[in-house]
């Protein structure tokens, strides 16, 4: 039930009827006893629901620090409308290509060096949109050049 009507014992009037007409009744100390303890029982209640959303959100929680110079991922947005990049469909990648970071703006914003292709976006992103890239050569394919016959076929060979 509602915090009002776990305090009042009745449900919370709308604003039309605030004032009761008829005469005013004197309020009990233990009804006002009894009351305070629902009080201090509700607001135990509301801390114990704080601290667990708060003690779950900080468990997933992790500080995002980026340097000028560094590459980072952008991410893209699966949901309808909201940054594509021209991406859309459910296998498409999260992440695309690593940028570089030009400045800081704000405490969790950075400006990026995007390409001419990405002009029309907003180069300015939340710390929550990027993925550091860290380098590992074995992420790189080397490039194999395929022999080709005169009929355009290639036999081909396990790497």
């Amino acid at each position: 039930m509602a915090p009002y009507e776990a305090l009042y014992g009745r449900p919370c009037r709308t604003s039309v009827c605030w004032n009761e007409v008829g005469e005013r009744w004197l309020i009990e100390p233990k009804l006002v006893q009894a009351r305070y303890k629902n009080v201090k029982v509700i607001r135990e209640n509301l801390k114990i629901a704080r601290d667990k959303q708060k003690s779950y959100a900080d468990k997933r929680r992790r500080e995002l620090k980026f340097e000028v110079g560094d590459l980072v991922f952008l991410k893209i947005s699966l949901w309808k409308g909201i940054l594509r990049f021209g991406r859309k469909g459910k296998l498409s990648l999260k992440y695309i290509r690593p940028y570089e970071i030009i400045e800081r703006v704000g405490s969790v914003t950075y400006r990026l060096a995007l390409p001419t292709e990405l002009s029309k976006i907003h180069n300015v992103f939340h710390e929550s949109m990027l993925r550091k890239y860290v380098l590992d050569l074995t992420h790189i394919l080397q490039e194999h050049s395929v022999q080709l016959k005169e009929n355009l076929s290639y036999e081909e060979e396990p790497i």
